[in-house]
């Protein structure tokens, strides 16, 4: 039996997994994983495209890198994606001689390093 609203000529194969979403609000969404975080408005393009998750870092104090720079940004960084409905992941400044500050961007909430 075909459920209303499912096409006859859809396909599920031995690759097709099948989730229990009773309950849950499910979309379909894409990932950008070079994203350059330099306004609000951004995160209404991104959600109106069918973006759901977002990957890459913040302009800091330079206007070319993708990265949170250090992790006092990417505690701001973390503060300000909290009231989006999008699955944010911050990339932190990876060009660091001092393998503590590498970590410490890590520590503080960053998915990881930009190089």
């Amino acid at each position: 039996k075909i459920m209303d609203g499912v096409h006859p000529q859809l396909i599920c194969g031995v690759a097709t997994t099948v989730r229990d979403a009773e309950g849950l609000i499910v979309t379909p969404g894409g990932i950008d994983v070079h994203v350059h975080f330099d306004s609000a408005q951004l995160c209404d393009h991104a959600l109106a495209a069918g973006l759901t998750t977002l990957i890459g870092g913040s302009l800091g104090p330079i206007t070319v890198g993708i990265d949170c720079g250090g992790e006092w940004n990417v505690g701001k960084m973390l503060q300000a994606s909290e009231h989006w409905p999008i699955n944010f992941g911050f990339l932190g400044r990876g060009n660091s001689s001092k393998p503590e500050s590498l970590l410490g961007q890590l520590r503080g909430g960053c998915l990881g390093l930009k190089i």
